[in-house]
């Protein structure tokens, strides 16, 4: 676990905080090639090259935007949005967590074989 996340977390006070540590500890436990670490003062999923970002001030529901989720190879209707680059993918409560982890899970693996492959 990156340090500079640890500490990004403990200052992070907004009412999503479980949902962020659910989705983090999902994402981070999906693939061991998955890293992390603070780029746009938020927590950033890396591996050869930027995954997902949380949004961290949405106070409604926890967002995590996928930096190039269009070019994400595989079927994911899970990710949202009609921009031609980005996606998101938002989260309203622990149990919507609990129920979009499988598909989160697979983006996740899908990004990193991508990377590896390409």
């Amino acid at each position: 676990m990156a340090d500079d996340v640890e500490a990004w977390l403990a200052g992070y006070d907004n009412p999503q905080k479980p949902l962020v540590l659910e989705i983090r500890r999902t994402i981070l436990a999906a693939d061991r090639r998955i890293g992390e670490t603070i780029k746009w003062q938020t927590p950033t999923f890396v591996y050869k090259g930027n995954l997902a970002s949380f949004q961290p001030r949405a106070k409604k529901f926890a967002s995590l935007l996928f930096h190039t989720g269009a070019s994400i190879a595989g079927d994911f209707p899970m990710l949202e949005g009609g921009v031609s680059v980005a996606r998101y993918m938002r989260f309203s409560d622990l149990a919507d967590v609990a129920a979009k982890a499988p598909d989160l899970r697979r983006i996740v693996k899908a990004w990193c074989d991508q990377r590896d492959a390409g």
